[in-house]
């Protein structure tokens, strides 16, 4: 609680300072912002990439949970057997189910480590429409000369935002010149 209440005044004083120094230098700055989550969610195409990356994710999980399943059977089955098994048999059933185990948590870390498949693939799909998007933000803020464009659904505590500033819509349709986007009459606001 203390931890977020001196989050938020450090970001106050931050705002406070941002509009502070833009009273002195308002004549010559301009500023808007953009709702990143509703420019990709008019996006189709970021639609199905973030689908595609759900199902990977369910498929190897499903896969992950059926491993842990056979190396929890393995392991039921030696608890029962384990008394009457000669020391040299155990050991060997104690080693296979450490093995299998450890391969588990290896193809786990495979598909869902920090540089694992579903990270690559997020790379691979993900990337190329933020990049699209991140250029669109960029063309619009070097034409109507923008100083500053904040996204209104970052980490950044946007405290309050005149919807005149809003670029969102502006940014789909530079967007659309290059990818398919949600048309502006068809898109809606949440």
């Amino acid at each position: 609680m203390k931890r977020n209440a001196i989050t938020f005044f450090s970001g106050l004083i931050a705002i406070m300072l941002i509009v502070s120094a833009n009273s002195v230098f308002s004549q010559s700055q301009k500023y808007a912002f953009v709702d990143s989550e509703y420019i990709l969610d008019n996006i189709p195409e970021f639609q199905d990439a973030q689908d595609e990356l759900d199902a990977l994710s369910v498929k190897w999980q499903k896969e992950i949970e059926a491993n842990y399943a056979e190396v929890e059977t393995l392991y039921k089955n030696y608890k029962a057997e384990a008394v009457l098994l000669p020391d040299d048999i155990k050991k060997k059933r104690e080693d296979e189910i450490i093995q299998k185990e450890k391969q588990v948590k290896e193809l786990q870390q495979q598909y869902f480590g920090p540089q694992g498949d579903l990270y690559q693939k997020r790379q691979e799909l993900i990337q190329p429409i933020q990049e699209k998007v991140y250029n669109a933000i960029e063309t619009l803020s070097n034409t109507r000369n923008y100083s500053f464009v904040f996204d209104k659904a970052g980490g950044m505590s946007l405290l309050y935002a005149d919807p005149k500033f809003d670029i969102s819509d502006d940014v789909l349709d530079e967007v659309g010149t290059v990818m398919q986007t949600v048309k502006r009459e068809q898109r809606g606001r949440n």
